[in-house]
């Protein structure tokens, strides 16, 4: 069985960020950031046309560990996803500084301050953030 894609959403409730591994899950890439309400759309026209085996959501919580007031947005996307792909596999993945670490990324690499205003941007470099996160975690695992 070949083994797909990693893809990551880091869903906020109106927009929502994506970002996504290379085909050998080496590299995690910025790849969209779409309104929520047609995320599951958009989900189905990606994996119809990539092959995705693994969905990781970023896991809303605050700095004491305790779920955030998305994760009630969060777990139901999870149960519908696995509904909807019972072959991919769905994780959550601990996103409780990927905004700071977007902004610092933004800084560090000299993006203007108009640019780092751009909230699609920085969902879309949370979501790759949470990726490469998760992509590290289970290569120390691996």
């Amino acid at each position: 069985m070949a083994v797909g894609r990693i893809l990551a959403i880091d869903y906020g409730t109106k927009r929502t960020g994506i970002a996504v591994s290379d085909p050998l899950r080496i590299i995690a890439g910025a790849l969209e950031t779409v309104e929520t309400k047609g995320l599951e759309r958009w989900l189905a026209e990606y994996f119809a046309r990539e092959e995705v085996s693994t969905i990781v959501l970023g896991k809303p919580s605050r700095m004491d560990g305790t779920p955030s007031d998305t994760w009630r947005f969060v777990e139901p996307l999870a149960a519908r996803l696995r509904r909807a792909w019972p072959d991919k596999e769905v994780v959550f993945y601990d996103e409780r500084f990927t905004s700071v670490l977007a902004h610092r990324a933004m800084l560090e690499s000299g993006i203007g301050r108009m640019a780092r205003r751009d909230r699609a941007l920085v969902d879309r470099i949370s979501a790759t953030i949470i990726l490469q996160g998760y992509m590290d975690s289970i290569a120390l695992r691996g």
